[in-house]
């Protein structure tokens, strides 16, 4: 197993870096005395004395990528401090020079298909960004899927506040989509812990937003302060590919990724203590059968709870359990498959399975 060098004083403590993944670090000045034989060196900048050093070991060296507004390297997972940095709450319009809205500028202005060094960056950082979400999780986080278009102060917000209250209560890590709606629903309700009508009343100032730089500040300034935990338990798992759609404050950190598809398997397969869906639409739905699929086949472990949060939606409306059902008949699967109006039957259903 490669051993990863994020700082310094790691590297000089370091009896042996042979293998070794070296992040970020300025080396110009470092005289690297012990083997690094195959070692990996993602964006450090080197002397020439220790280039040739690097090169006569085998090391790999990949070096900084030029004017990019985003880490390639990065070793953590982003902080909403850190996304929305330079953001002035009496200043909407300030949302434009945060990195989060310069890395979407950036992203959008290489297209679809990036020539290959903006590809391999992206992909680069991607990476990098799964590697953080890897060592930050622990035990069996539970995911909760739904709509993003559910508006501050409506019913279905509240009742998804809720479901995060319980869901933190009972000591899940929640994981979600990262956006808005019940993405920042569920994660507010893990903070709070409870059913907050201050709290839900204040941001309901500002029920949703548009596509403009004002009305995405708006409705980030309308988010109060609410706790913190120790370890985190809220995790976002956005994606600059709906970067019209900024990622909640709700959730303590965010893996934040550039191909949406990469973002998408990525929270189904780690979500390994079973996933709440609420309602939704065609991404919603999407992200059903990609869970089943992998339920079905065994193909990321063994199958894990999915859980259909609001009978009447998912039985009539969309009705998508009643086909997860008939495909679970007989399988692994089928015993952790449960549709229900009750949120105490769900958590029930989530900690049999841990237990």
């Amino acid at each position: 197993m490669r051993i990863e060098i994020t700082d310094l004083d790691q590297l000089r403590a370091a009896p042996d870096l042979r293998k070794a993944v070296i992040i970020g670090l300025d080396l110009t000045r470092e005289d690297v005395r012990v083997p690094f034989d195959g070692a990996l060196l993602l964006g450090c900048t080197l002397s020439e004395t220790m280039q040739r050093r690097a090169e006569a070991a085998g090391a790999l060296v990949f070096p900084v990528i030029p004017d990019l507004p985003y880490d390639v390297y990065r070793s953590k997972l982003y902080t909403p401090a850190e996304l929305f940095a330079g953001f002035d709450p009496a200043e909407p319009k300030s949302y434009a020079d945060t990195p989060d809205a310069e890395i979407y500028r950036h992203s959008r202005q290489q297209g679809h298909h990036p020539d290959p060094l903006h590809a391999l960056a992206e992909r680069l950082h991607d990476h990098s960004i799964t590697e953080a979400l890897d060592d930050t999780l622990t035990g069996s986080p539970i995911a909760v899927m739904g709509g993003h278009a559910l508006a501050r102060g409506s019913g279905g917000y509240r009742s998804a506040v809720a479901l995060g209250a319980a869901l933190g209560n009972a000591g899940f890590t929640v994981l979600t989509g990262g956006g808005p709606g019940a993405m920042e629903a569920v994660p507010l309700g893990v903070r709070l812990g409870e059913v907050n009508d201050d709290v839900l009343g204040t941001i309901a100032q500002a029920p949703s937003f548009g596509h403009d730089d004002e009305s995405i500040g708006r409705w980030l300034a309308a988010f109060p302060e609410v706790r913190r935990f120790d370890t985190p338990r809220t995790i976002g798992i956005p994606t600059w590919f709906y970067g019209h759609e900024p990622p909640n404050p709700a959730c303590e950190l965010h893996a934040k990724y550039f191909a949406n598809s990469v973002r998408e398997e990525g929270l189904l397969t780690v979500a390994t203590g079973g996933i709440v869906y609420t309602p939704g639409k065609a991404g919603t739905v999407q992200e059903v059968f990609q869970d089943f699929t992998q339920n079905y086949y065994g193909s990321v472990g063994p199958a894990a709870p999915m859980i259909f949060l609001g009978k009447a939606f998912w039985t009539d409306e969309i009705p998508a359990a009643p086909l997860v059902m008939k495909l679970a008949a007989g399988r692994e699967a089928e015993q952790w498959i449960l549709v229900t109006d009750d949120v105490d039957e769900a958590i029930a259903l989530l900690q049999k399975y841990q237990s």
